[in-house]
């Protein structure tokens, strides 16, 4: 047996359900679901357009459905919830202020969040349904001019490099999933990188769904200046449930002078995410 069939199948060890009350908004998708999002989180004009923009625009389309090497059950895109996050206190200081029910999550999953704890060497920003609940290493990477965090706070952080960058290498009407993403999009990542520094940290998102009737809608920007490198890698598992996930994920990525920044970027999913999760990914 090959190490790729032994690997797909082992036990799933990551199926457990987190108990934790959570916030949502009413399944199905309008414009006001659109509006809805954006309002939650508190965002300037401009990405609001965007994002309307993007949904006018997704309607417009038809979803591919003659895939070479892969089918999925239809999408009911009017069944799904948009917007799910665990109810907490919408600014964090510090992760003493993390419901202790997520830091457990991660711990069980292996991306132990408290300080003494913390993955040596690797920043991650931990992603529960719809909103990063906590990013390490921040203020370390900070002092070499990095910037790493959730998406959402970037957005309030530094509004500049966003609108700058964002849709900048794969535009809201490249195609269907593009632009649904663009239109709902709830969490992800972001990270700059000065030109000329070497990130002293491997960086990671690992996107955590917990809500089965949620679909997991991330976006992750990376923003690498001339002759800098980074490191990036993404994590993703799910619950086992008799209901399919649907993460359609953009990591949307721009580099001043091709090839001479470096990112290096790999995206890993758990043995039996298949069961729980229809992915798409757009590089």
């Amino acid at each position: 047996m090959s190490t790729i069939e032994v690997l797909a199948n082992k036990e799933y060890k990551y199926g457990f359900v987190t108990d934790i009350e959570s916030d949502m908004i009413p399944r199905g998708l309008t414009e006001e679901t659109v509006r809805q999002i954006s309002a939650i989180k508190n965002e300037p004009d401009w990405l609001l357009e965007f994002r309307l923009k993007a949904y006018r625009h997704w309607l417009t389309m038809e979803e591919p459905k003659h895939w070479p090497n892969i089918t999925y059950p239809e999408v009911d895109y009017q069944s799904i919830i948009y917007y799910s996050a665990p109810k907490q206190k919408a600014t964090k200081a510090s992760l003493d202020e993390v419901d202790p029910e997520l830091l457990k999550t991660f711990d069980k999953l292996g991306i132990p969040l408290q300080e003494q704890m913390q993955l040596a060497g690797v920043a991650v920003d931990a992603v529960f349904d719809s909103v990063s609940v906590a990013t390490t290493y921040k203020e370390k990477l900070k002092k070499h001019g990095v910037i790493f965090g959730s998406f959402s706070d970037a957005v309030q952080e530094h509004p500049e490099l966003v609108k700058k960058y964002l849709g900048s290498v794969v535009p809201t009407n490249d195609n269907y999933f593009a632009a649904l993403n663009s239109a709902v999009f709830t969490d992800g990542s972001f990270c700059f990188i000065p030109k000329g520094v070497r990130c002293p940290m491997e960086l990671s998102t690992y996107f955590r769904i917990n809500n089965s009737e949620t679909g997991q809608f991330e976006r992750t920007l990376i923003v690498a200046e001339e002759g800098s490198h980074v490191s990036y890698l993404e994590g993703c598992t799910a619950p086992n449930s008799i209901r399919t996930n649907y993460t359609p994920q953009l990591s949307n990525w721009w580099r001043w002078i091709m090839l001479r920044s470096s990112i290096q970027q790999c995206r890993t999913g758990m043995p039996a995410m298949k069961k729980a999760a229809v992915e798409f990914i757009i590089l």
